[in-house]
């Protein structure tokens, strides 16, 4: 082992005895090769399976609302959920490896069934949130899938042109109204005759994806596919 290498990892351990690294969603100190999660978290995760069905009941949100050729998301976030600590941990405690953690988890089921995407998009934060968060969460998701399914990531063709207020607690039609015309395409040639896979961090209403997704719909040839860390069912 050369000498750099060796004083890293011996530091690495020095500063574990004091400071463990602990499983994001349980708490419990992390062992071994453990990241993110622990091994029980891991195998307890609790993923939809939406990425092998067509028809499901995230694909179906947007039924008669915006063309898609396949959406899924990752996980079940029910009222409770000790694996909601994901993302609030990723988007307020200044925790960006999570994001990249998710997004490879997503790229890894993506990968067992269907790879025909040219690029991934991120749903854009408005520079105003950027600046304060210091990043945006679903760009680091998709920087995860795209490691996966070897693609790239275009952050330049989708941007949030207007600032406005959180979605939380608002109804569905109070969504869309909230997101309506807050999207634009400033470049559309590159998105012609495209497969395009837009990511987001929650579904809720899909309202935020829908309102995305209506302004790229009518480029020549693109077709658009969704993908989400959660399903927000409760």
């Amino acid at each position: 082992m050369r000498p750099l290498a060796a004083t890293g990892k011996y530091l690495d351990g020095f500063v574990s005895l004091f400071y463990p690294k602990t499983c994001i969603t349980c708490g419990n100190v992390l062992a071994g090769r453990e990241g993110t999660l622990c091994v029980a978290c891991m195998s307890s995760l609790p993923e939809t399976g939406y990425h092998n069905e067509g028809r499901n009941p995230v694909e179906e949100l947007f039924y008669g609302r915006l063309q898609t050729e396949k959406v899924m998301a990752l996980l079940f976030f029910d009222k409770g959920s000790r694996y909601r600590k994901l993302l609030y941990q990723l988007k307020y405690h200044d925790k960006p490896e999570i994001g990249i953690f998710l997004g490879r988890l997503i790229g890894s089921r993506l990968s067992e069934t269907f790879t025909d995407y040219d690029l991934v998009i991120p749903i854009p934060l408005h520079k105003t949130r950027l600046r304060k968060r210091g990043y945006n969460q679903s760009a680091l998701i998709a920087q995860g899938i795209a490691e996966i399914l070897h693609i790239p990531v275009r952050e330049d063709l989708l941007i949030r042109k207007i600032f406005n207020p959180t979605q939380t607690r608002k109804g569905r039609y109070q969504r869309w109204e909230n997101v309506e015309g807050i999207f634009d395409c400033p470049e559309t040639r590159p998105l012609e005759n495209k497969h395009v896979l837009l990511v987001d961090d929650v579904i809720t209403t899909g309202s935020t994806l829908e309102a995305a997704g209506s302004c790229m719909v009518n480029i020549p040839g693109i077709r658009i596919s969704i993908a989400a860390v959660a399903y927000a069912t409760a």
